[in-house]
């Protein structure tokens, strides 16, 4: 094996960047080649057909299906067209993963022939088995029927001669098995309680929508020293290895020069993502050696969800091929910064109008304020919720580890929003505004986006910071669907609004006027939501005694933040907004609970294979290299000469015989903790087994090899050590 390793750094070395041969035509020529976007229905499909579709998209309204056959056969023309032979339903399901099942277009025509044949009923719906992905019980597993139902306003688009449609995925009796379904319901929700709150501010609105920009952290390793890692091969992340001597100290990295090779990589997968539509626009050296990131331009939230796991797939993909792998886990390596994935959220009206953006006029501006103060207080009244949705094997070793925002849910708005909270606190009385006080106030808010102009600072230690226009939910983890977070904003934010407009409605009818009545309930918002607003160092350990003073809770393991999914408050938000139900909202709690012991156990059975049939075995190699120098020691000197020069040996010998000790008894009571954990049958208790018995041994083993990785010989040493795996590429 160490052979392996230095054979696989030569490898590494002798690498050669693989050539991309750039397009000689314009982005703008080729963006969206590979979609079924609007432009190519008008030329593929009838106008009856096309319209349908269109109504579909912007309406909601379910399409005929005798209209739904037109729409089948155009789209089948353009995909073969495009060079398919394939389709599939692609969809979500529960793994955090994508899924698909390819169906040829050929049908057998009895002759010997055969024709290429794509139904409308093939296209609208169809009947994978659904016995292997995760249900949390909804279903037996001899129940393995599942349906999956095309979703029209996400287009669908050609992948490796394959025309992929997006779909949802639900059981037989309906429930959802995916995060699609949930997220398109949270998106009708909302969209239903922002357009009666803007019958206050303009009737025109017919849509409000939330809009979405992810921003992606990976780290790019070579295929050779990521096949020499077990860990890295099963897990995703290392689970030992020692510091490096330089690492991110410097912030040499970020932002710095992309390596050649990198951006050869990054050149073929934004080629291949602009051909999908993905509008990727931005790209970086992260602060980690090895640590990039890309950004697209902001989309309406399903379908950037939808691009979003389709780009990570196209990433993995395109990565092999430039002898990468691709890392997605939040913390792959011990003390440096780990890759989170920053939601950057925000509302859009059809008439193109952000609702999080300051306005020209104080009518505008109360607007903003409205929506700026209602988000406060969903995030506020649903922070557990909120929690959760971000929380996973992965992400717990990130949040609060200086380079990600704690596990304390706070809002950032920047000092200049707080003043002018302040003063909307301080200008409404419970009593009727006088016209000064009304004038006045009305003047304050007119300077919002005068005061805001290049105010707003970013807080990235925040994990809901307002930047401006949009709020930065910056807790998300790099390897999560960003449905999971949408879903919990969306609805507590439609929910929020549901409410908002009840107060408001209920002081006009009391007799105020609509702007004060407004003014009256944000007020109280303003005041209830006191508790979350930080604009400080949300990584300092004084924030986190500061917001225990506050009553904030501050839960940082999976299974005590995952229970907020089936608590009565989360319950009730779901099934009153018809996003989930009771039942569902179980299943997706257990198959998280079940999700975190595999990822535990898998962990635990990787270290303890690496530790006991490589770790040691090299290290009592070692110890006997130094048990015959010392015996030639022995042989060569005086008792008096040998005691005086033989005295580093030993010790040495000590400290190796006392770590192989530890780790070898920590991975017998690791295994005796796991087996005893795998007999629990209640998967909430199995849950906090893994959390609170094995998963500590994973850092107190890995502890204990990182200090011989700094005692053996570095020629004997099995693994690539983080030096390599950081800085050779």
């Amino acid at each position: 094996m160490p052979v392996l390793r230095f054979k696989a750094m030569e490898e590494v070395l002798n690498r050669t960047v693989r050539k991309v041969e750039l397009p000689s035509v314009k982005t703008s020529d080729y963006y969206g080649v590979n979609v079924f976007n609007h432009q190519k229905m008008q030329s593929y499909l009838s106008k009856e057909a096309f319209q349908e579709v269109e109504s579909a998209v912007k309406e909601g309204k379910k399409i005929d299906r005798a209209i739904a056959n037109q729409i089948a056969s155009g789209m089948k023309a353009w995909a073969v067209d495009r060079g398919a032979t394939h389709y599939t339903h692609w969809f979500q399901p529960l793994t955090g993963a994508t899924a698909e099942k390819h169906d040829a277009f050929f049908e057998p025509t009895g002759d010997g022939g055969a024709l290429e044949n794509f139904q409308g009923e093939l296209l609208v719906q169809q009947e994978p088995d659904a016995s292997s992905f995760p249900n949390g019980g909804i279903r037996n597993t001899f129940e393995a029927r599942g349906y999956t139902a095309w979703d029209p306003s996400s287009p669908a688009f050609v992948i490796d001669h394959t025309l992929c449609i997006p779909t949802i995925f639900v059981s037989y009796t309906g429930e959802a098995l995916d995060y699609k379904t949930p997220l398109l319901k949270s998106n009708a929700a909302l969209d239903n309680a922002a357009k009666k709150v803007m019958k206050f501010f303009d009737k025109d609105v017919k849509k409000v929508y939330a809009t979405l920009g992810w921003e992606q952290e990976y780290f790019l390793v070579d295929e050779a020293l990521f096949h020499a890692r077990p860990d890295l091969m099963l897990t995703g992340r290392t689970l030992m290895g020692h510091a490096s001597a330089k690492d991110q100290q410097l912030d040499d990295h970020y932002f710095g020069a992309i390596p050649e090779r990198v951006t050869a990589f990054m050149y073929e997968f934004e080629m291949e993502s602009l051909k999908l539509g993905i509008p990727v626009k931005t790209r970086h050296n992260e602060v980690a050696p090895n640590q990039f990131e890309c950004a697209p331009v902001f989309e309406e939230v399903n379908l950037a969800i939808d691009h979003n796991q389709l780009v990570m797939a196209v990433m993995e993909r395109v990565a092999q091929k430039h002898k990468f792998r691709i890392l997605f886990h939040e913390k792959p390596f011990a003390k440096v910064n780990g890759s989170g994935k920053h939601n950057n959220w925000s509302l859009a009206t059809d008439t193109g109008v952000n609702l999080l953006s300051p306005g020209k006029n104080p009518k505008s501006n109360l607007r903003f304020l409205a929506f700026v103060i209602n988000s406060m207080k969903a995030v506020h009244d649903h922070s557990s919720l909120l929690r959760a949705s971000i929380m996973s094997a992965g992400n717990e070793h990130r949040l609060g580890a200086n380079e990600a925002p704690p596990a304390i849910i706070s809002v950032f708005l920047g000092s200049r929003l707080n003043e002018m909270l302040k003063i909307i606190e301080e200008s409404v009385t419970e009593k009727k505004m006088s016209p000064d006080k009304k004038t006045e106030l009305k003047m304050d808010i007119g300077r919002i986006p005068e005061i805001l102009l290049d105010n707003t600072d970013r807080n990235r230690t925040s994990p809901f910071a307002f930047t401006g226009n949009r709020f930065e939910f910056r807790a998300v983890g790099s390897s999560q669907n960003c449905a999971s977070p949408m879903i919990a904003l969306n609805s507590a934010m439609a929910n929020q609004l549901n409410t908002f407009y009840s107060d408001v409605q209920e002081l006009i009818e009391k007799g105020l006027k609509k702007d004060e009545a407004i003014f009256q309930v944000l007020k109280k918002y303003i005041i209830e939501t006191k508790k979350i607003i930080y604009d400080g160092n949300g990584y300092s350990d004084e924030w986190v005694k500061e917001a225990e003073k506050r009553g904030l809770s501050n839960i940082s393991d999976v299974p005590t933040a995952h229970a907020a999914f089936i608590s009565k408050e989360t319950v009730k938000l779901f099934e009153d907004l018809k996003v989930l139900s009771k039942r569902e909202l179980e299943a997706r709690y257990e198959i998280r609970m079940e999700t975190y012991n595999k990822k535990i156990q898998i962990e635990s059975r990787v270290l303890g294979d690496m530790a006991i049939n490589h770790i040691i075995p090299t290290a009592i190699k070692y110890q006997n290299i130094l048990i015959e120098n010392v015996r030639g020691m022995r042989d060569l000197l005086d008792d008096k000469d040998f005691d005086r020069q033989a005295g580093l040996q030993l010790k040495t010998l000590k400290i190796i015989s006392g770590h192989i000790s530890n780790i070898r008894e920590k991975v017998d009571a690791m295994i005796t903790e796991r087996k005893i954990a795998n007999k629990i049958e209640s998967e909430l208790e199995k849950t906090h087994a893994y959390s609170k018995d094995v998963k500590p041994f994973l850092e107190s083993i890995r502890r204990h090899i990182d200090k011989l990785e700094m005692i053996i010989d570095d020629e004997m040493w099995t693994f690539p050590k983080y030096r390599e795996i950081l800085f050779i590429s």
